[in-house]
């Protein structure tokens, strides 16, 4: 809808009844409920960066043996997908927690005035916020298949066969996705 042709007629307090004023009025400040979102999902996020953060420390500490210096490759690799993926879901939170304060709330000027997240912060709809998430679910369950894939034993010609067929799946899958431009 073109903003120059909204409906500008609005009643003005005067124009409103006492209790129609009051109603609207706790009506329109029941979005700051979603500031609790924001809180949440932003610590959330917090504590999903700093478990990644130790996640790869641990893997570290326990795949690498000074001993006889061995490292156990597959090991690590798993460890640090799994970090990844504590990532992704932290930035999923993060992306949450900025489109919601920016659709109920305000926009963040202190981004805005820096110009440098000007791409996460072009949210002006819910469609454009799930948008945003729906890629970085996509990229965690790809993360996680991977990181399933590095974990499992390969017995059979049939188990490497439908591995092939997944990965081959998942990329067909991102193609078409990145061709819809979601």
């Amino acid at each position: 809808m073109d903003p120059s042709k909204e409906d500008m007629s609005f009643k003005t307090r005067e124009e409103q009844h006492v209790l129609e004023h009051t109603f609207e009025g706790v009506l329109w400040n029941s979005r700051l409920i979603v500031l609790l979102a924001v809180a949440f999902g932003t610590f959330s996020a917090i504590i999903l960066f700093v478990s990644g953060s130790l996640e790869v420390i641990n893997t570290l500490t326990h795949s690498v043996s000074f001993a006889p210096i061995e490292v156990d490759h597959t090991e690590i690799l798993i460890g640090i997908i799994g970090a990844i993926d504590f990532y992704l879901i932290g930035m999923v939170l993060l992306i949450f927690s900025f489109g919601i304060y920016e659709l109920f709330i305000s926009k963040i000027d202190i981004a805005r005035a820096g110009g440098i997240f000007h791409n996460i912060l072009e949210i002006t709809n819910l469609d454009d916020l799930k948008n945003k998430i729906i890629k970085v679910i996509i990229m965690v369950l790809i993360v996680s298949f991977f990181q399933r894939v590095l974990a499992m034993n390969l017995s059979t010609t049939m188990d490497m066969l439908f591995m092939a067929l997944s990965i081959a799946a998942i990329c067909i899958g991102v193609y078409f996705l990145q061709k819809l431009n979601i």
